[in-house]
C-alpha cells in the first residue's frame, strides 16, 4: 500500500489463551491441508516443488527452510492490527521448522497503487520462498506480482482481489473474503431493516476491494428495491476522523432522503457515528460497516449499529502464512479455491459471541 516500509517484529508471547486458540486453529488449518493432494518432489527434506503460483520455488534460498515475505497494511490500521497478530502466531509453527516470516507494512494508504507494487519489489530483493500479498490495485501490483512468479517465487493473494485475481497472475491460492458477495449481504440487510437510499462512504477510493464493497451494497440494496451511492474522500481522509466525520455531516445534511451509511472500515464508522450525532439524525439513520472492533460491538449490543460485515482478519493472516508453511516444506494444500474468510454479519442476535472472540484476540 505505501510509500515508507515498516518492519514488524516477527513474533510476540502468547498467553495461554493465545496459544490454546493458535492450537486450534493449527489443527484446522492442518485438517484443511490434510485433505488435499499429497507429495511433491523436492531435492531434500523440507523442499517441496511447487506446482503453480512461482515454478520450483521449495525455500532453497534459505538454505531449505521456508522464507516467507507478508505484505499488509499500516501500523495503525486496526484491521491490519487483528491480520498481523494471526500472522505473528502462525510464524511460530514456521521458526519451529527453521523458517522465517517478514512482514512489511507501509506508512500510509495515500498513494495505494505504486506503493503496493514497491513492496512487492522490496519482498523480491529479500528472494524468499513465498510473498504473500494482497492484490489491492491489480493495474499497479501485478506487474510485480507477475515478476515474482517469474523469479521462482510462490505467491498467495490473501484478503483483496479474490479468486479472479489469483487466477490471473498465476498464484496458488486466495485466502479471505469475497468483497462483492459481503458488500451484497450489507445492502441486503439495510434493505430488509427498511433503508431506501444508503451511503457507501470510501475513504480509499481506486482500491479494488473497497469498490468492489460499495458495488456490493449498491446491488444488494438494488436487489430489494432500495437505492445507494457511495461517497469517495481523499486516501489522505482514511485515518483522519475529524475529516470523515465532517464529509459524512455535510453528505446528511445536504440530502435528507439519505436514511443508512455503510463504512469501509471501523475507524470510518466511528466517524460516521459521531456524523450522525452531530447531525442529530441517529433515530432515522441506520449503520453498518465493514470489520470489526470493540466500539462497534459495543454499539450492535447497545441497539445503536445494525450490523458489522466480519471478514475474520486473524483467520487470513493466520491461514495464508500456514497454508504457505505447509505447501513449501509438505506439498500438501487443500482443494479449496478460494478459501473463504467471509463474509459474516454481526448482529444483535449473534453479538456476543463475537465479542467473546474480540476478547480473545481474534476477531
Amino acid at each position: 500500500m505505501e510509500r515508507t516500509l515498516t518492519r514488524w517484529p516477527a513474533g510476540h508471547r502468547l498467553s495461554r489463551r493465545g496459544l490454546t486458540a493458535v492450537s486450534l486453529l493449527a489443527m484446522a488449518a492442518t485438517a484443511l491441508t490434510g485433505c488435499a493432494s499429497g507429495k511433491a518432489g523436492g531435492d531434500s527434506a523440507g523442499q517441496a516443488t511447487a506446482r503453480s503460483g512461482g515454478g520450483t520455488a521449495s525455500g532453497t534460498e534459505s538454505g531449505g527452510k521456508v522464507s516467507l515475505v507478508v505484505i499488509g497494511g499500516k501500523s495503525d490500521d486496526p484491521f491490519f492490527s487483528t491480520v498481523k497478530r494471526g500472522v505473528e502466531d502462525a510464524a511460530k509453527l514456521v521458526k519451529a521448522g527453521g523458517g522465517s516470516v517478514t512482514y512489511l507494512g507501509p506508512a500510509n494508504y495515500d498513494n495505494l497503487g505504486p506503493d503496493a507494487a514497491k513492496l512487492t519489489q522490496t519482498a523480491i530483493s529479500q528472494n524468499p520462498s513465498a510473498i504473500l500479498v494482497p492484490d489491492w490495485v491489480p493495474e499497479n501490483q501485478d506487474s510485480a506480482i507477475k515478476q515474482a512468479i517469474a523469479k521462482g517465487i510462490t505467491v498467495f493473494i490473501y484478503n483483496s482481489g479474490g479468486i479472479s485475481a489469483a487466477n490471473k497472475v498465476g498464484a496458488v491460492k486466495y485466502i479471505g473474503s469475497d468483497d462483492y458477495e459481503a458488500g451484497k449481504a450489507g445492502g441486503v440487510k439495510f434493505a430488509e431493516e427498511g433503508a431506501d437510499n444508503i451511503l457507501c462512504v470510501n475513504t480509499v477510493p481506486g482500491s479494488a476491494n473497497q469498490e468492489a464493497r460499495c458495488k456490493g451494497i449498491k446491488d444488494g440494496a438494488t436487489s430489494k428495491g432500495s437505492s445507494a451511492k457511495q461517497l469517495p474522500l481523499p486516501s489522505s481522509n482514511f485515518g483522519n476522523p475529524s475529516a470523515v466525520t465532517q464529509a459524512i455531516k455535510g453528505a446528511l445534511l445536504k440530502d435528507s432522503s439519505i436514511d443508512a451509511v455503510v463504512t469501509i472500515g471501523v475507524g470510518d464508522a466511528d466517524s460516521a457515528a459521531a456524523a450522525i450525532k452531530q447531525a442529530n439524525v441517529g433515530s432515522k439513520v441506520k449503520l453498518g460497516t465493514f470489520d470489526l472492533s470493540q466500539s462497534q460491538l459495543d454499539r450492535i449490543k447497545a441497539g445503536t449499529q445494525l450490523f458489522a460485515i466480519d471478514q475474520q482478519p486473524y483467520l487470513q493472516g493466520f491461514y495464508v502464512v500456514s497454508m504457505a508453511n505447509q505447501y513449501l516444506s509438505y506439498g500438501v494444500l487443500p482443494p479449496q479455491n478460494p478459501i473463504l474468510t467471509g463474509p459474516l454479519l454481526v448482529t444483535k442476535d449473534n453479538v456476543d459471541k463475537a465479542i467473546a472472540g474480540a476478547k480473545a484476540g481474534v476477531r
